[in-house]
């Protein structure tokens, strides 16, 4: 593509009008910057031209830089665009739309004046591909905005609305209408006043302590990331030198991180959760049914979650139950979610009251009939699910969607309750349902391509990520988590404690440990699934210390005991002797010696397993990419993002390491460890894990 093609020229009534056209979002792919500096050249130039105008073509401004080119190898210009937008002798004016982001927001600020309308967002979100700004934006925004809001901006990556940006002062005015002829009228009327260069500007004061401060605030949530303490020396470096200085150290730290591990995984991660929406096997121009109603069947904790995590998204909800008391409790549960977002301040009274109204509470199957789709989030068994699919073929109109939110049960199954098992798939939503972003889309042996199709869109409407799974026990993340929570069981049956588990998977990045999540969860959930798959298989290796817990009432913390105890009111987990002598006492009823574990065995345990199911599922087709997996455990698990996801990690280990000790351990603790043949073959052709697909994509 030319420079004529992403950039374009124009002059209107005396104002130089530069346009970026690079769809989709005007990225800063190649040619942009070089069109912008040949436009500025140009208005320059001409006597006619009084002042210029800055802004984007179709949906955007500028979204920010072609992530593809970072990591790779390209010259440093002499010139950048940004130099050259500060350095004009003319006026510019940005005129932003839709996004403002990383590059954009850095060229904005190089331009003497900024309008938007009020729909558009701007920020630095560098940070979360583990880079900071390269293009002088912790310099600028810092001698625009004063170092602590700049500060909070470029550490968290976050949107900032065009009506705060304007109280910021990021914005000069906010400005209603069509944009181009607004921006055109606005570039009139300062032409000929003076420029107002940010550049220019003294380095700006910073309270005593704010950036230690900073660094304290962040040291547990950055634990084993090196962007954020950058990006607070950056803006901590534009309070002390002049900008050109500035702006070499700003370089210099962005080139230590352009390159690092840390980088290189969220920059990995950020394109698999792209890659994820796609379904190579549905057809492209594929009419999936539209979604404007959907109800939920179960209004306990994971249906009011699933009724709120729709409403946050402006779609009406039927919320039922045949109980009305538990409708009730699970409404009011609702209503007290929100009321803490509202303390909190990450809502206002009117956004929750407005999302209560779309939430309509129901006691009948006929209330529910006309509605586009249905969620079914009862109980786990399946002769309760099926009772219920059997309701939903009977009331629901023709064409709506039958969907279960069941995280193991056999889809196939439970359509076979209804008369119409094309309709019918999985929406596993991960708990918290209103928080968690996995949405795992769960197709059976006869659910439609329309219905997969139209269960992906509704993911991604709630703000969710949407991702394939193929029916199985468990389907993709939870069948791939299972090798996981048995190792951290049989090490404790081994001689681990829960305590040095759960210190080395917060070490790693998660966090909260395993066995604390399990109290958080609630032992009695996992409990029930075993019993489940001992009824379905004899041979199934049960867990006798878990289960032991749960029999003496220890469900973790609802119950105020369970891995750990915790005192009234208090969610802190406190290491119990009683869980220590339980764990002494079934080891030797098993005839299990116990013995000492390095942190390093703890870690290799628990994830080298789930490398290998994982290797499983992809050669079985029932996850389509190795990626696919990585998305799952990083939104569905807390999986430490900036190591990528549990594929990415272990290539960073190495598959023909990986697959050396799983050998080992297949020789040591038998056929539960047994390699994957997609992992050997990976190993010996030196492969890397997080390229494997399934056979259909290969």
């Amino acid at each position: 593509m030319s420079e004529r093609e992403v950039v374009r020229f124009e002059i209107e009534d005396g104002i130089g009008v530069i346009t970026i056209d690079n769809p989709p979002v005007n990225a800063l792919g190649a040619g942009v910057s070089e069109g912008i500096i040949a436009a500025v050249e140009r208005g320059e130039a001409d006597p006619s031209v009084r002042a210029m105008v800055l802004i984007g073509a179709g949906r955007s401004f500028i979204a920010g830089a072609d992530i593809r080119r970072f990591g790779t190898k390209r010259e440093t210009p002499a010139r950048r665009s940004y130099d050259v937008l500060e350095g004009s002798a003319k006026p510019v004016v940005a005129a932003i739309h839709g996004y403002a982001l990383g590059g954009g927001l850095e060229h904005a600020l190089c331009c003497t004046w900024r309008i938007a309308v009020p729909s558009a967002k701007l920020g630095l979100p560098e940070i979360l591909i583990g880079i900071i700004p390269g293009g002088g934006g912790t310099q600028r925004l810092p001698r625009l905005i004063g170092a602590k809001p700049a500060l909070e901006m470029i550490t968290t990556g976050r949107h900032v609305p065009a009506p705060e940006a304007k109280a910021l002062g990021i914005l000069d005015a906010l400005v209603e209408g069509e944009l181009r002829a607004e921006a055109i009228a606005f570039a009139r009327r300062i032409a000929g006043e003076p420029l107002r260069r940010i550049g220019e500007r003294p380095p700006p004061a910073a309270e005593p302590g704010l950036f230690e401060a900073a660094r304290k605030a962040i040291a547990r949530k950055a634990r084993n990331q090196t962007a954020p303490y950058h990006a607070i020396a950056a803006v901590e470096v534009a309070t002390r030198l002049p900008l050109a200085e500035g702006l070499a150290e700003e370089r210099r730290l962005f080139g230590e991180l352009e390159n690092s591990d840390e980088a290189r995984a969220l920059r990995y991660a950020f394109f698999a959760e792209r890659e994820v929406a796609r379904l190579p096997h549905l057809p492209k121009d594929l009419a999936a049914p539209e979604i404007r109603s959907i109800a939920v069947v179960g209004a306990g904790t994971m249906g009011g979650g699933i009724a709120m995590s729709c409403a946050d998204h402006g779609l009406p909800v039927k919320l039922l139950d045949a109980s009305p008391e538990t409708l009730a409790r699970g409404m009011q549960r609702i209503r007290d979610n929100y009321a803490v977002s509202v303390r909190r301040g990450s809502l206002d009274q009117a956004a929750m009251e407005r999302r209560l109204a779309l939430i309509q509470p129901v006691e009948r199957y006929e209330d529910i009939a006309d509605c586009d789709a249905v969620i079914e989030a009862v109980f786990e068994q399946l002769p309760v699910k099926q009772a219920v699919f059997a309701e939903l073929d009977r009331v629901m109109k023709p064409g709506a969607l039958l969907l279960t939110n069941t995280s193991a049960i056999d889809i196939d199954r439970i359509a076979s309750a209804t008369g119409r098992p094309e309709a019918v798939a999985g929406t596993h939503f991960f708990a918290p349902a209103n928080v968690m972003k996995l949405f795992e889309v769960v197709e059976g042996a006869r659910t439609a391509p329309e219905t997969m199709a139209a269960a992906m869109r509704l993911g991604r409407a709630i703000g969710k990520i949407s991702a394939y799974a193929g029916n199985c026990d468990g389907f993709v993340a939870n069948r791939s988590r299972i090798p996981f929570t048995m190792e951290q069981n049989l090490m404790v049956e081994e001689g681990a404690l829960p305590e040095q588990v759960d210190r080395v998977m917060v070490a790693f990045g998660y966090p909260m440990g395993p066995f604390a999540v399990n109290d958080l969860s609630g032992l009695d959930v996992s409990y029930q699934t075993r019993r489940r798959r001992l009824a379905e298989d004899p041979g199934y290796r049960m867990l006798p210390i878990p289960d032991r817990l749960v029999e003496m009432g220890r469900k973790g913390q609802k119950s105020g005991a369970g891995w750990y105890r915790y005192a009234p009111g208090d969610r802190t987990p406190h290491p119990d002797p009683e869980v220590h002598r339980i764990i002494r006492e079934v080891a030797a009823e098993q005839g299990i010696a116990q013995r000492d574990f390095s942190d390093e065995e703890v870690l290799q345990r628990l994830l080298f397993g789930s490398v290998n199911e994982a290797c499983k599922m992809i050669e079985e087709g029932k996850c389509l990419r190795a990626s696919d997996l990585d998305v799952m455990w990083l939104n569905g698990f807390g999986f430490p993002r900036y190591r990528g996801g549990l594929m990415a990690w272990a290539d960073g280990i190495g598959a023909r390491e990986v697959y050396n000790q799983i050998a080992a351990w297949h020789q040591r603790y038998g056929a539960r460890w047994a390699p994957a043949p997609l992992l050997r073959e990976t190993a010996e052709r030196g492969g890397l894990l997080r390229e494997l697909k399934a056979p259909a994509l290969r």
